[in-house]
């Protein structure tokens, strides 16, 4: 006896094959939301062609009712048959966006109910655009169905709305409704993000000084409804408390603060905050950090810190620093053979740090398991010329560590998830550079930190997931640097 779905049409099996990804994103949604970590360097990578390819269901979708009425027309009634095709094709898109997103939240470090409304919006997306393609298959003089004008209708809305959504997650929560005249605003009751701040009393210093800061700067991506890294800095109690990594202020002590850290490295640094934004300026990264060294409270009365410096001049001229081409040229000269060779034999890992320095960045971390010891020893000859290095997540082993060891000007060393152990971390003792160690993960214990409290310049030490406990007894010189 023929089975029921042999009976089907090939259209029908199709359709019925493509139900297949949907429901398999749904189970993804449900299993594995996005919760502000990050995870595999590769699926971010994947997910960073998310808004690449959202663009593909809009056009396509804002094309299928310009068909189906010029379609109408009697020169143009074959128009009405493409109509189906471009529905497919916007199916496929549609799933292909929220597969792709899926690997940017879930892997890229965010969260919070913008976000998931933003992937839910997708999903069901891509369920009506599969909805409105089965309802579309019909005879050529047959009008629409209004079941299928119906979906097509509420799969327009869906497509704006999760747009919309999108938006805010990239410009910010308040991108459209800041320019908003405001008789418009009032009337359609709309409240900006700004105004969902926890409210602080202005006679405080924190209230009229330090909360503008995080308004201005930092709420798009550390607010209320989307929080990266489990971050949010709307109101008091959340920002004491910290992400994903934990606090991110220690009272009293500024130069420990990871929030302070991040607000003052290099704006080329992975880590630097705010990302992809107007780095804050020295006015108000003075402001936080005698707010931080006075205790970071929020009933500290708003003129009780007297040394505050008056506000810069806002149209004060903007200096570049002047580059010697000829000088660097000259610094550079005696290794760039070798830099060259490096650079075609491992493309993007290896690049200088800036434009005026001879110094070099190597980053490995996108190469995965792919990146070995043997390749660690290929650095070798630049090593004393390296001085930010990532290996996370990379196959090295303790037998890179004195190739490690021999970067002596080494200020950021970087060996998430890695193989290596004490070994490698007693063989820095030279590094006297070394200014931050991330050594997340991996197999150091206890008594690794002796040869860390020899080194006079660093600043952190992250060591969460070793086997270095939080409630060990740490030696005095690091136990503003150590970080769980």
């Amino acid at each position: 006896m023929t089975s029921w779905v042999q009976r089907l049409s090939e259209r029908s099996r199709l359709g019925l094959l493509t139900l297949v990804p949907i429901f398999f994103l749904l189970l993804l949604l449900i299993v594995f939301p996005p919760d502000g970590n990050e995870r595999a360097a590769w699926a971010q990578f994947i997910g960073r062609f998310h808004p690449l390819l959202i663009h593909l269901p809009i056009g396509l979708i804002l094309l299928v009712p310009v068909l189906e009425v010029v379609g109408r027309h009697p020169r143009f009634p074959y128009l009405r048959q493409s109509a189906d095709f471009v529905l497919g094709l916007a199916t496929f898109s549609a799933i292909a966006a929220a597969a792709f997103g899926w690997c940017l939240a879930r892997n890229g470090g965010y969260s919070g109910p913008l976000v998931t409304q933003h992937m839910w919006g997708g999903l069901f997306l891509s369920l009506l655009c599969w909805t409105c393609w089965m309802l579309s298959n019909r005879a050529d003089d047959r009008q629409p169905s209004s079941l299928y004008l119906i979906a097509l209708t509420i799969t327009i809305a869906l497509m704006i709305w999760t747009g919309y959504r999108g938006g805010q997650l990239v410009r910010g929560e308040d991108h459209f409704t800041k320019v908003m005249p405001g008789g418009m605003r009032r009337f359609l009751r709309v409240k900006l993000a700004s105004e969902g701040m926890a409210a602080t009393s202005d006679n405080t210093f924190y209230g009229a000084r330090i909360q503008p800061i995080f308004q201005g700067h930092c709420i798009t991506c550390h607010g209320r409804d989307k929080h990266k890294s489990n971050l949010r800095v709307d109101s008091y109690d959340s920002l004491v408390r910290g992400g994903k990594h934990g606090p991110v202020i220690k009272a009293a002590n500024f130069h420990g603060s990871e929030l302070f850290r991040r607000i003052t490295l290099s704006p080329s640094d992975d880590d630097f905050m705010p990302k992809g934004k107007r780095p804050l300026s020295a006015y108000e990264v003075k402001l936080i950090e005698l707010w931080i060294a006075a205790g970071a409270s929020n009933t500290l009365a708003v003129d009780a810190i007297k040394n505050v410096p008056s506000r810069e001049t806002p149209n004060a001229e903007v200096t570049f620093e002047t580059v010697d081409t000829a000088a660097v040229a000259k610094e550079r000269s005696n290794l760039a053979s070798v830099v060259a060779q490096l650079q075609r034999q491992y493309p993007n890992l290896l690049e200088y740090e800036s434009r005026a320095s001879a110094n070099l960045v190597v980053n490995a971390s996108l190469l995965g398991d792919r990146f070995r010891d043997a390749d660690v020893a290929a650095l070798a000859p630049i090593a004393d010329r390296i001085v930010r290095a990532d290996f996370s997540r990379t196959a090295i082993t303790d037998q890179s560590a004195h190739t490690i060891s021999s970067m002596k000007h080494l200020r950021v060393l970087r060996l998430t998830d890695t193989r290596i152990t004490d070994a490698t971390v007693n063989a820095l003792s030279g590094c006297e550079q070394l200014d931050s160690l991330s050594v997340f993960g991996t197999g150091v214990t206890h008594g690794s930190l002796l040869t860390l409290t020899h080194l006079p310049k660093l600043r952190h030490a992250y060591v969460g997931g070793t086997a270095i406990r939080a409630d060990a007894t740490i030696p005095d010189t690091l136990k503003n640097k150590i970080l769980f």
